[in-house]
Parts: structure tokens; sequence; C-alpha cells
């Protein structure tokens, strides 16, 4: 099935039946990120027409739930406005997020499912980010992610009757930097990679690759000796 929103293929399934994630994509970016947090499998039940009559996108407990809709609520509407690094990073590992030391995640940005989100040491997220983890996002070491880019977690199964979601992760790894209002679907974004401002990723890009446009595609290749700064950014008040 084709994800609509990332235009990458989910695993073949029968009439009626949801689409989901492609298992080897999966066990691919699981391999490249071993911290990597997924959620529980979907769960489903079919009518007797063959459609969908009970769906959930993350098998588990109301009560777990319930902890991550309340904490990702809060954030997006009041913590992530907060002028403090130290209010807003806690609150994040409070809900179950991996934060890993001097890393900044600036005012304004929005994450989905707080508690299947990693990010590494020494990395920067600008302001106005929307970080979406309802399928696992990680992100590694002195990564540089500028304002205003989009990172999603999956898309719909637009030849299912129902519309259901396909949740499908994404990992960054190192020394990764994508620049301001850049959107990236479903990937793995490989080490030392460049993502071009504005640009539209619907597919994995190789280590050291630059790649830029919508689609994103190859124009150039980075010097693989340049890996080697930190990326730490702590403006006060941001």
């Amino acid at each position: 099935m084709v994800n609509s929103e990332s235009g990458t293929t989910g695993a073949k399934n029968v009439i009626g039946e949801p689409a989901t994630a492609d298992p080897a994509d999966v066990a691919r970016k699981k391999a490249a990120a071993p911290t990597l947090k997924l959620p529980p499998e979907p769960e489903w039940e079919l009518g007797e027409d063959g459609r969908v009559t009970y769906y959930k996108m993350q098998k588990m407990s109301v009560r777990r739930k319930a902890r991550n809709r309340i904490g990702e609520l809060l954030f997006n509407m009041f913590i992530t406005h907060i002028p403090s690094h130290t209010i807003r990073q806690g609150f994040l590992r409070l809900f179950g997020a991996t934060i890993g030391e001097w890393s900044t995640i600036m005012r304004g940005t929005t994450i989905l499912d707080i508690e299947f989100l990693t990010v590494g040491n020494g990395t920067t997220i600008g302001f106005r980010c929307l970080l979406d983890a309802r399928a696992g996002l990680w992100i590694g070491d002195n990564v540089t992610i500028a304002s205003d880019v989009h990172l999603l977690g999956g898309g719909h199964d637009i030849n299912h009757p129902d519309f259901l979601p396909i949740p499908i992760p994404t990992v960054i790894e190192d020394y990764v930097w994508i620049a301001s209002r850049a959107m990236v679907l479903p990937a793995l974004i490989g080490r030392g990679a460049v993502v071009a401002a504005q640009a539209l990723v619907v597919k994995d890009v190789a280590p050291l690759d630059v790649v830029g446009g919508n689609p994103a595609k190859v124009f150039a290749k980075r010097n693989p000796d340049a890996l080697g700064y930190s990326a730490k950014y702590r403006p006060l008040f941001c």
C-alpha cells in the first residue's frame, strides 16, 4: 500500500486489513539506531463486510495512553513557550522522552507522542519545529535541525476505505543538518547528510549526501573530515 504522505510502501495487505509499516524497513532503522523506541503495534477488528470496526494505532493501556496524551497537550499548549531550557526538557524527560546532554529544543516546537522521542547529545532543534514521534523518532548526536522543520511519522492508506494511518519510524543519524522549513517524511537520514532549506525528503538519504528540492535529490557530497564538531547551542531564554 502507498503511504500518501511519505510515498513509502507498507507491507502488502489483504482486502479489509489495514496496511502496516514494512517490517524490513523498521528492522533496518532499528539496526541503525538500537535505542529507537518503537510504540506498541496497532490493533484492529474487522466486521462481516471486511470494514474495520475498531482500530487503535498503539496497543497500550488506557492509563499509559492518557498519560502520553496529557503530557503532549500540556507541552504543546503551554510548556513549549516557557523561556527555560531546563523546564522544557525536564518536562519532556518526565513524560518519557530521552534527551542527551547539552541538547536543545527551542521554544514553539510541537512534539507528538513524547514517550517515543529520542535525542542524542549536543543536538540543536530550532524554533517551531514539528517532531512527530508517534511511530518512533530517533535523532542522533550533534544534529542540527533548523527552525520550522517538520519530521513526520507516517501517512495514511489512501486505498483503504477507512483511510487508516500507517505509522513508520524515522531515524536521523549523527551530524545531520536539516535546514529551515524542510520536511522529512519517514526515512533514514544517514550520518553527516545535509537536507537543504525547504526540501521535501520522501526516501532515505545516504551518509554524507547533500540533498535539496521537491522531491529531494542529491546534488553534492560532504567532506567526511568535517564531522568532528559539536552542534550544541543553548542561548538564554530561547
